[in-house]
């Protein structure tokens, strides 16, 4: 029987993340692999609650470390009550971020400390990491498009931020991958749905 894997997919604002996780668990489902497909933050009744405090923030923005702090509390729920029991019984979990993402955005984008970040997710997550996770990278004007065809002008607490920030946390991504070839693939986000999928799963073929 072929063992559980963990895939994570990253990326900045509007790179198709979703779209690509959805499709790449229905391959492997086509393929007769069982499997979980989650996203973060969210998965479980009570990491989906911290979303909404993460994304709708009530009153003034949380700092950056209580933001951090959150997304690693959801986090946590999160590896506890679902990723690390479906990769127990040999599901394929799918998740559409990860601690990464806390890494690129509270990390080098806030300018927290990338220890501060993983020793957060070592207390919380017991230092959990995927087997393979694709960073997608899209041109500027397809994740333009994409944004405002998905959020119609209106972003969330995180996803509206300053430019200068998303261009600190795509070029995070970027350094991660480039540091950890082992476990890091870049995927060319241009093109069609079905252009990148195509990508994804030829990064994937080494794990099946």
């Amino acid at each position: 029987m072929m063992g559980a894997r963990f895939i994570t997919l990253e990326g900045g604002e509007g790179v198709g993340k979703s779209t690509q996780a959805k499709l790449l668990a229905d391959e492997l489902e086509r393929r007769g692999i069982a499997v979980e497909l989650t996203r973060e933050p969210g998965g479980t009744p009570g990491a989906e609650a911290i979303r909404a405090l993460l994304l709708d923030p009530p009153g003034e923005r949380w700092t950056l470390e209580a933001e951090a702090l959150l997304f690693a509390a959801a986090r946590a729920d999160h590896v506890a009550r679902r990723i690390r029991p479906a990769l127990a019984e040999g599901r394929w979990v799918v998740c559409d971020r990860f601690v990464d993402s806390s890494r690129a955005y509270q990390g080098e984008g806030g300018g927290l400390e990338d220890s501060d970040i993983l020793a957060l997710h070592n207390l919380g997550s017991d230092g959990l990491l995927p087997d393979l996770t694709l960073v997608i990278v899209a041109p500027e004007n397809a994740v333009n498009e994409r944004l405002t065809a998905r959020d119609g002008g209106v972003s969330d607490a995180i996803g509206g931020r300053e430019a200068e920030y998303h261009s600190r946390v795509g070029a995070a991504f970027a350094r991660f991958a480039e540091a950890d070839p082992a476990r890091f693939a870049v995927i060319d986000g241009g093109g069609t749905p079905q252009d990148v999928h195509a990508r994804v799963v030829k990064a994937v073929e080494g794990l099946l």
